[in-house]
């Protein structure tokens, strides 16, 4: 199971996108499993200061290893992909 933190800056642009981009990566591989947390920058500051996270939107893959950190809108997807450990989606 893929256990995901998601850091953003309240509901600005970048941060809507990436949890837009984010919940289409893992949507369209129905059957993929996994837990995501999102911590809100402009909530809770020093949580995010004290995982060491100082630029949203951050998202970082806690497990299986090996730890990951993607900083940006998600949009590159292949990337993103790549660091979670998804596979592209079947087209029939």
């Amino acid at each position: 199971m893929l256990s995901l933190r998601l850091y953003v800056a309240g509901d600005g642009p970048n941060s809507s996108e990436a949890r837009a981009n984010l919940a289409m990566i893992l949507e369209s591989r129905p059957g993929t499993r996994y837990e995501l947390e999102i911590v809100d920058f402009l909530r809770e500051p020093q949580r995010a200061l004290s995982d060491g996270v100082i630029v949203t939107p951050t998202l970082v893959k806690l497990g299986p290893p090996p730890a990951q950190r993607i900083i940006g809108t998600l949009r590159e997807t292949l990337k993103v992909r790549a660091a979670l450990g998804i596979a592209e989606p079947r087209h029939v």
